[in-house]
């Protein structure tokens, strides 16, 4: 009984006799029993001392008793809450269990049922207590240079990082938006031998079409109007290191030809000059397009694709690493309670469970920035339902109804994208992305949509 030792107990009821009975009924229990007689006064003791268990009597003066049970519930939504009443009805039990009680006693008290529902409570926190310790273990195992994970297919992912590091001269990383590209390239430069030289970043659909070139490769003095001095790109920057080329698949073709040429020369030429520069890179390239759909559409360079193609590493979705969510939400939550300063020690079951019901179109980044978000925002030191935003709490999940299921697969695709359209506010541009589609297709569907064609 030692774990319990600092286990609390509340009981608010206005009746003198009946908070007697309850300490007599658990005085055993190695549990701190505070006591109460108007929910005022109880609900200071639980902002204070935060108990584990409340004890509501649903009838005292001047206050109804559900009224507190949903105040208790919005202090401390973590909190297990035993309502009582001399008073029962199906309905009474029925809307107290909606709004938040886990359990609805009649009096007068049954010292024997009384005593065998705290300490079933009573060993459930206490399992929680463990799971929390257990899952903060776990996410000290299963972290990988950063990266958290422990599904089959992150433990894939993982091993072959390993394989690859120490060897690799390209690789391209491929999935969808937010699903930890990047985490992955440092990973892999990390295990490289250029693990101590720089690691370049380049994102290729953040640069003009006309300065492509020049921000890889560099350019001299002279080379343009402006170009009032030397300057070296990315690769010369990365020389002896590693450079990662951020979505690729937005690389305009002739860029594509240089890079490919100095892929296979291991030189680069600055614009404007015709001297050779050598560089010894590593090159991670990563995209959440389909580079071979590309090819076929003639909008990249089959050689590059191949030449990138030598090591691929596919990252899955959140969706497709369930397994993962807890150890990630702890991971995340850990960091931004730290962030932030806040006290905040899990996650209520609830909210853990809307959670695990949501698609997550934007994936991990989503997921991290949904519990930023919530960390932020929560005024106790649990995480609830009410935390969340209004896109997580409003979804019922990725699991299709039985009408979702006999629709055709072109109904299927309108609602997917209207789907992300709303969860993005209508920026075509981040649900382009999200999807891994152009503006322009998304265009193409709204028009259609617009016609009902």
């Amino acid at each position: 009984m030692t774990e319990r030792a600092n286990q609390k107990l509340l009981a608010i009821d206005d009746e003198t006799q009946s908070l007697e009975l309850i300490k007599d009924a658990l005085c055993d229990d190695d549990v701190e029993i505070l006591t109460a007689q108007n929910p005022q006064a109880g609900l200071e003791i639980l902002k204070r001392t935060r108990p584990q268990i409340v004890l509501l009597d649903l009838m005292m003066p001047g206050v109804h008793g559900l009224e507190v049970l949903e105040a208790i519930v919005a202090a401390d939504p973590g909190v297990d809450v035993i309502v009582m009443t001399a008073h029962y009805s199906t309905e009474s039990a029925v809307e107290a269990i909606q709004k938040g009680a886990s359990d609805y006693l009649n009096k007068p008290l049954s010292v024997e049922k009384l005593r065998l529902r705290i300490s079933q409570l009573l060993a459930e926190a206490e399992d929680r207590r463990r799971t929390l310790q257990l899952d903060d273990e776990l996410l000290d195992a299963y972290q990988f240079e950063g990266i958290v994970g422990r599904s089959p297919l992150m433990l894939e992912v993982f091993a072959k990082i390993r394989r690859v590091a120490p060897h690799f001269r390209t690789v391209l990383i491929t999935g969808a938006t937010g699903t930890g590209k990047e985490l992955v390239a440092r990973a892999l430069h990390r295990l490289s031998p250029a693990t101590s030289d720089t690691f370049a970043v380049c994102n290729c659909a953040a640069i003009a079409e006309t300065l492509v070139e020049s921000e890889l490769f560099g350019y001299v003095r002279g080379a343009f109007t402006g170009a009032t001095q030397d300057k070296i790109g990315v690769f010369e920057y990365a020389n002896r290191g590693t450079v990662f080329l951020d979505e690729i698949g937005e690389m305009p073709l002739a860029a594509q030809a240089k890079l490919l040429r100095v892929l296979q020369s291991r030189e680069i030429q600055r614009v404007g000059s015709p001297v050779p520069r050598s560089v010894d890179v590593r090159v991670i390239a990563a995209t959440n397009r389909n580079l071979r759909a590309l090819v076929s559409e003639g909008k990249f360079r089959e050689d590059l694709y191949y030449r990138l193609t030598m090591v691929e590493i596919p990252l899955p979705r959140l969706i497709e690493r369930r397994e993962d969510m807890p150890l990630l939400q702890r991971h995340f939550l850990a960091k931004y309670a730290a962030e932030y300063k806040k006290p905040v020690a899990g996650m209520t079951r609830r909210a853990q469970a809307r959670l695990a019901r949501y698609s997550w179109p934007g994936n991990i980044r989503e997921l991290e920035n949904v519990i930023g978000n919530a960390c932020m925002m929560v005024d106790g030191t649990v995480l609830d339902i009410g935390d969340l935003p209004e896109t997580v709490r409003g979804q019922s999940g990725d699991l299709a109804g039985a009408d979702e299921l006999l629709i055709s697969l072109d109904e299927s695709h309108k609602r997917h994208v209207m789907r992300v359209l709303e969860h993005v506010g209508g920026n075509k541009s981040q649900a382009a992305e999200i999807l891994g589609i152009s503006r322009a297709t998304i265009y193409q569907f709204l028009e259609k949509t617009k016609t009902g064609t």
